[in-house]
């Protein structure tokens, strides 16, 4: 099997090479930028759904489902919005043979497709707060180089919509969502950056804009969710009003929390190495895989015991699979170690006679445990494998981030740089010029930056007001 390109040297061709390798995505479907999802990778996405799903619920929020198609009309009421939008959009102006009275847009987001309903469902302030989410499927015309999760036309998305009683509410949602986030980057194992986007790239329509960012190699970064909250600026133009307790009329204030597939593709990117794919153990398509080796005389006691072991951790709920093809024991380590199992039993003659198994962990740490305690000492060693990816990640991502005083020095930067900013826009566009990207913005409560407080502003060396900022190539 042909070895993979070198992930420090050719980033991107080791994630393509890894995604088609993996069996996570196919390309092959006749839209491009709309990927297939084959059995291995909808088994990832659903996994990482769960967790999305536990952890907003968690904070209150109920699911819903909108429909697909938008009328331009509801479309075209937030100016800003459509300002934002309308370059990507797919427009349906015919219904079979005839042609549509009002066009319609297919889901880009989902802001004017809910917020003529949400104005028929908050009359009151006993309606609020209203918390809802939807997973659903989006569609932009993505015209820039499309790449499997990271950059694609047809998006698996997670978006939160809330209407909140004022501002402080709102901003306090803002707050549980960014919680939750930290919560949900726990069971990914992966650090990252929350950061405040400048004024001139919030989202359109957006009071101000807060989004996730990971270094994934070189001075690149990925943007994997973002929080927007939007005082009135959507509940103005759809009438979303309630009754006071004191008989006076509010436009609600509003918050959106959005993730999308590129969370899958952060995962690859920051956890794969030369073997391929790294799945932390939540999210992985099979915790466990059970590889029986057969030898000769053995063959009956072998078979017994993997199907034993294979069993009893489906019982308690493991995500397991029984790998009893006739491949070779070294082509199935190869095949499932680039497939990003964290965890492969191995049993041979030596351990169905002992009672035991071999565990090796995708990190290449081995050890041999007893089946009278299998259940016990699978959930300890997937515990640990998932502390040693996320130390192994928090590692990379310290070094990935490196602060620098001069202009001169982001010029062809090997990493995403931390720089003093004075919050000025053309200060902001200076960087983003050096860097040859992109000034991502000022670091949230959760995010810890250098600690040593910038001495002046990297563009026009003022000192007074100066914050740091992240600076970088967004992929």
């Amino acid at each position: 099997m042909a070895d993979l390109p070198n992930k420090r040297d050719a980033f991107i061709d080791w994630y393509l090479a890894v995604v088609e390798a993996a069996n996570l995505s196919d390309k092959r479907y006749g839209v491009k930028g709309m990927n297939v999802w084959p059995p291995y990778g909808l088994k990832a996405r659903r996994n990482l759904d769960r967790v999305l799903v536990r952890e907003i619920e968690a904070t209150g929020s109920e699911a819903v489902e909108f429909p697909a198609l938008i009328a331009a009309n509801e479309f075209a009421k937030e100016k800003e919005h459509i300002a934002g939008f309308d370059a990507q959009v797919y427009w349906v102006t015919r219904g079979g043979l005839s042609e549509l009275d009002v066009p319609l847009v297919l889901r880009p987001t989902s802001e004017t497709a809910m917020y003529p309903v949400f104005a028929l469902w908050v009359r009151s302030h006993k309606d609020l707060p209203l918390n809802v989410y939807q997973i659903v499927n989006t569609f932009r015309y993505e015209t820039k180089t499309t790449r499997p999760f990271v950059r694609v036309r047809e998006i698996h998305f997670f978006e939160e919509h809330t209407c909140q009683v004022d501002e402080p509410a709102a901003t306090e949602r803002v707050r549980s969502n960014l919680g939750a986030f930290g919560r949900m980057a726990v069971a990914f194992c992966l650090p990252y950056l929350s950061l405040r986007r400048p004024e001139w790239d919030k989202f359109a329509g957006a009071y101000y804009s807060i989004a996730f960012d990971i270094p994934v190699g070189g001075s690149r970064t990925l943007q994997i969710g973002s929080v927007h909250h939007y005082r009135e600026n959507f509940s103005g133009p759809y009438g979303i009003e309630y009754e006071a307790a004191d008989g006076s009329r509010r436009h609600v204030h509003q918050t959106t929390f959005g993730l999308s597939e590129r969370l899958l593709g952060a995962i690859v990117a920051v956890h794969g190495d030369q073997k391929g794919a790294v799945f932390p153990s939540q999210i992985a398509p099979y915790e466990v895989v059970v590889v029986p080796i057969p030898t000769a005389g053995a063959e009956d006691a072998v078979e017994r015991a993997s199907r034993e072991v294979s069993e009893r951790l489906k019982a308690v709920g493991r995500r397991v699979f029984l790998d009893g093809s006739d491949e070779r024991p070294g082509a199935k380590y190869y095949r499932w170690e680039l497939s990003g199992v964290p965890l492969r039993l191995e049993i041979g003659r030596r351990e169905a006679e002992a009672a035991t198994a071999t565990a090796a962990d995708r990190l290449g740490r081995k050890e041999r445990i007893a089946l009278v305690e299998l259940e016990a000492a699978v959930g300890r060693l997937l515990a640990a494998f998932d502390q040693e990816l996320t130390r192994r990640a928090e590692e990379r991502f310290r070094e990935a981030i490196v602060p620098a005083a001069a202009l001169g020095e982001l010029v062809g930067s090997e990493t995403a740089r931390w720089i003093g900013w004075c919050g000025v826009e053309s200060c902001g566009h200076e960087v983003e010029k050096a860097i040859d990207g992109a000034l991502l913005g000022t670091p949230e409560a959760d995010t810890v930056a250098p600690t040593e407080a910038p001495k002046a502003c990297i563009a026009c060396g003022r000192t007074d007001g100066v914050r740091w900022a992240v600076a970088a190539r967004p992929l």
